[in-house]
């Protein structure tokens, strides 16, 4: 999918849950997507096999060790997760690895700032106007001492509070954060204004896991075709200044146009795997 994309890391990955319900039976997929400015595409996944319920810390090691194990650390310029996705033991192994991430946290979370006070991050930023930025440490055990992080917040119109953990630069981590929608975005594109991922009957994990490589695959697809009908154009803007269409769509719509008149145009993304690569000089 990424040689299908023709991506370039570092890039932005996005780790988020979706769900959804087959009779009594709940389907539960943690996801890993890289987020660009035209792709929005998983690359690791995981059927979760918990009735509905949240990751926990096991489980998201567990799908980043797979993805290290294929692109390294350094392929990563930013993960970004929602409040769902905290816990000292999961951002311990982000920062022990050289993992560089921002993920919001919870108001009633319990930090212990610079000066020795601990509080919840609300109480803390109660009268937060504009960005404010600090550092904090999170709950610790004595053995391994506390795990400082930079954090930065701001109030949302609805008088909630954003508030933004990182091992990186606070501001920029912030500004990055709005990137975490795109993955929102993806699950709409695999389900109802898509793909309709949910429509299936599949409850298997090891038949949904396969399912779900269909599905990244057609993503991929989509996306390079909306690319290779657009060049270096952007895709139209409404007045509000949100595209008229995803590029997921405008991909989507016209590859179902090629396959039913030209299949031969709809296959040529696939073309660039197809054709012989240069054999390198060798080295003597």
């Amino acid at each position: 999918m990424v040689g299908l994309l023709g991506l370039e890391g570092p890039w932005h990955l996005a780790l988020d849950r979706t769900q959804w319900k087959l009779g009594t039976r709940d389907v539960n997929i943690l996801m890993l997507a890289v987020v660009t400015r035209r792709a929005r595409v998983p690359l690791i996944w995981s059927v979760l096999d918990n009735n509905g319920g949240t990751s926990d810390s096991g489980q998201r090691i567990a799908l980043m060790r797979r993805y290290l194990a294929i692109f390294g650390a350094a392929s990563i310029r930013l993960l970004l997760a929602d409040r769902e996705f905290v816990g000292l033991a999961w951002m311990r192994f982000l920062n022990e690895n050289n993992i560089p991430f921002a993920i919001r946290m919870k108001e009633k979370l319990l930090v212990t700032t610079e000066d020795g006070r601990r509080l919840a991050l609300g109480s803390l930023l109660r009268k937060c106007r504009g960005v404010r930025t600090f550092r904090a440490a999170l709950d610790h055990d004595e053995a391994r001492g506390p795990l400082w992080l930079n954090f930065a917040a701001r109030r949302l119109e609805d008088g909630a509070l954003l508030i933004i953990a990182s091992n990186t630069p606070a501001r920029a981590a912030l500004a990055a954060y709005r990137k975490r929608w795109a993955i929102e975005c993806l699950f709409g594109d695999t389900k109802t204004r898509g793909l309709n991922l949910e429509d299936t009957r599949l409850v298997t994990p090891r038949k949904l896991a396969l399912l779900l490589g269909l599905v990244a695959l057609a993503l991929a697809w989509a996306t390079r075709t909306a690319a290779i009908l657009l060049g270096r154009k952007a895709p139209p803007r409404k007045t509000h200044g949100y595209l008229a269409q995803s590029w997921f769509r405008i991909g989507f719509d016209q590859l179902r146009r090629l396959l039913r008149h030209d299949p031969d145009a709809a296959v040529a993304p696939w073309r660039v795997f197809a054709s012989p690569r240069p054999k390198r000089p060798r080295v003597v």
